[in-house]
């Protein structure tokens, strides 16, 4: 097998594993929160305001990661150092 497939390869299954679990991690930390915070909101239901926009800004924290998953994920499929390194070693 050439070394531009075996990269290829593993950059593919990387990306698919790499999407794959950052996205769990962010999927079961929002859910949480969500649900924390229908619980504070029904037990001070004054506080609505103040849990809302605390949750808003939490779970944009916490989508960072997944967002952080998606832009390796695009690096290793579109734009992958490794490739270019082993076309320049080759000469093609």
């Amino acid at each position: 097998m050439q070394d531009i497939s075996l990269i290829g390869m593993v950059s593919i299954i990387t990306a698919g594993l790499t999407i794959a679990i950052g996205s769990i991690g962010p999927a079961f930390g929002e859910a949480r929160a969500l649900a924390q915070a229908l619980s504070a909101i029904a037990q001070q239901p004054d506080e609505a305001d103040t849990i809302t926009r605390t949750l808003f800004v939490g779970l944009a924290m916490v989508e960072s990661t997944a967002i952080y998953c998606f832009v390796v994920t695009m690096i290793l499929i579109f734009a992958n150092p490794f490739w270019d390194h082993v076309v320049s070693k080759t000469g093609g």
